[in-house]
């Protein structure tokens, strides 16, 4: 049987937010390694967290990038 369906809305309780969040974050890292192996794709994933910290991936493929905020 499969997973119920959630409402998709903040999460209150910064613990249960920050655990989702690394455990999603590290899902769509692997969904982009993944797109980059399977299809050949350049892929640049750039993620920053509520608490301001940085996360990126860049397939070994892509050339540098520049990114001014």
């Amino acid at each position: 049987m499969g997973r119920g369906k959630i409402e998709i809305k903040r999460i209150e309780n910064s613990t249960n937010r920050q655990v989702t969040y690394s455990k999603r974050r590290n899902g769509i890292f692997k969904k982009a390694q993944e797109l980059t192996v399977l299809c050949d794709a350049k892929v640049s994933l750039i993620m920053f967290s509520s608490t301001g910290k940085f996360h990126e991936f860049i397939s070994p493929t892509t050339s540098t990038i520049s990114l001014s905020l």
